[in-house]
């Protein structure tokens, strides 16, 4: 593996601004993990560590200016987005530190013997155990909560797992200024700094997946690179859980009535949702499935001019942006396509953004307008306008899985009237995260969120934001017999560690 110099580099302009450090040997990444793996008893105190997130969070926010500073210069994202962004990470921290202390992730269940139950049950004491060193593979488009501090990391360390990350190369600086920052809590609080590996390189990426000391990764990025490396990690000796979020649609039906009730609302709701953060979310609405006629016709007018109003901006970098040049030009050039604002160069170093239309009955079987099922990341989103309820359901059945799903409703349809709860059921199989009279964009940290979809949305069943993220990286363990001396506080009969649990069939808290 060779050792080629890692940049930082301006989005802005394209140009390199200095050397951050080197792609990651074979030799460093083994290194990196075996320090990981020998940091996991440090990480058995649940005090410890819910200590060591909320230090992690108070110096992340004690550095913020300089993060900030250093997250601009390398993804262009600007200061607002990136201190919101900041805080959002750090709340997240926090959370988790909570969950820690609460002890409910740990799903602790005891069974005393029963003779009389058939068969008979015996004394049977069951918990979570951490899985051990986590990968996990930074994101482009959110260098604080899915990078090196994110959700990944928060909620392997809150589970008792050291972490290697696999720095984003679009933002090397802040990866290692971050993991400085976080190397430092643990510090405070006796824990190695091996609890937080970070590597760079491609090769670097590969290697981490393979590793024999690796017992599970979560990854955010592209379908291609997401793939590559679930197919990798499934291919061990011994295969590990890969938690990769790849690509999503996030599709938006919005029924005829609501397009009567508030056309011009939902166009111009629709305009900020696509192009916020110059469409570089994951759950930025993809394709729009609005009725024909003089209602949807209102729509694409308040689409139209919402969107000619948003100024150009600088994508992440230049290898995305012309990726999204070259796929506007592609999609635009199918037959029937028509673009009421076209997307494309906005500047040498910029992109404006537009919407494509084209009839819902070109994608309601399979053909060359299949590309516009595809994601293109970027601000540009498709429109396919719909005669019926029936072509648009027949679009909907081709759909493969997504992080969202979108229905705008009239008041009366929202109220349980005609096809409103049919129109909810149906959107449900197709996203882990289905809206009512609302815009994806945005993911809230919060106990019930769910950030994650069927395939190609996600690689598993399970969420990277909100408390049960932490479930990826345990697993259960029961022990049968066990002499009371012998068994773990958290399950022993006088829970001296104060544990919510089931306890002989009843809940305790």
């Amino acid at each position: 593996m060779a050792a080629a110099p890692v940049w930082s580099v301006d989005p802005r302009t394209g140009k390199q601004r200095e050397q951050v450090a080197v792609e990651a040997t074979a030799q460093e990444v083994d290194a990196a993990v075996r320090a990981a793996h020998a940091a996991r008893a440090s990480l058995a105190d649940r005090t410890v560590r819910a200590a060591f997130l909320r230090t992690a969070a108070d110096q992340l926010q004690a550095a913020k200016d300089q993060l900030v500073e250093v997250a601009d210069a390398e993804t262009a994202l600007g200061p607002v987005r990136l201190t919101g962004e900041l805080a959002r990470t750090c709340y997240q921290l926090r959370a988790f530190a909570d969950i820690v202390d609460e002890g409910a992730f740990l799903d602790v269940v005891i069974n005393h013997p029963d003779d009389t139950a058939t068969p008979p049950i015996p004394d049977l004491r069951r918990y979570k155990v951490p899985l051990g060193v986590v990968a996990v593979y930074s994101a482009s488009n959110f260098p604080f909560a899915f990078s090196v501090p994110g959700g990944d990391t928060a909620s392997a360390l809150a589970a008792g797992c050291p972490v290697v990350v696999k720095a984003h190369p679009d933002h090397p600086a802040l990866s290692e200024l971050v993991a400085i920052v976080l190397r430092r809590a643990a510090a405070e609080h006796g824990i190695p700094e091996g609890v937080l590996g970070l590597v760079h390189g491609f090769e670097a990426g590969v290697e981490l997946v393979k590793h024999p000391l690796v017992t599970a990764a979560g990854f955010t990025g592209s379908v291609r690179g997401g793939r590559a490396l679930f197919d990798a990690a499934a291919a061990r000796p011994v295969p590990i859980p890969f938690h990769g979020e790849l690509g999503s649609l996030n599709p938006v039906l919005i029924t005829a009535a609501a397009a009567e009730e508030r056309a011009e609302a939902i166009g111009t709701g629709l305009a900020g949702s696509m192009t916020l953060g110059v469409g570089q979310f994951c759950v930025k609405p993809g394709l729009v499935l609005a009725p024909a006629g003089d209602a949807g016709d209102r729509l694409l007018k308040s689409l139209t001019d919402a969107v000619s109003d948003v100024d150009s901006g600088v994508l992440l970098d230049h290898r995305m942006r012309d990726n999204f040049l070259a796929g506007v030009a592609e999609r635009a050039e199918l037959p029937d396509v028509e673009s009421p604002v076209t997307a494309g160069a906005g500047g040498e170093h910029t992109v404006s953004p537009g919407f494509l239309t084209v009839p819902a009955g070109k994608l309601a079987t399979e053909g060359e307008h299949d590309l516009l099922l595809e994601e293109c990341f970027g601000p540009l989103t498709v429109v396919a306008r719909y005669a019926d309820e029936d072509e648009a359901k027949s679009v909907l059945s081709r759909l493969p899985g997504n992080l969202t799903a979108t229905v705008h409703l009239s008041g009366g349809e929202a109220a349980g009237e005609g096809r409103g709860p049919e129109l909810l059921a149906e959107l449900t199989p197709l996203a882990g995260r289905v809206l009512v009279n609302g815009w994806p964009t945005g993911v809230a940290v919060a106990a019930a969120q769910h950030h994650g979809g069927p395939y190609p949305a996600t690689t598993s069943t399970s969420t990277s934001v909100g408390g049960t993220a932490i479930e990826r990286w345990l697993r259960p363990v029961a022990y049968q017999g066990a002499p009371e001396a012998l068994l773990p506080p958290e399950l022993r009969d006088d829970n001296p560690l104060g544990l919510p649990r089931r306890f002989n069939g009843v809940l305790e808290r």
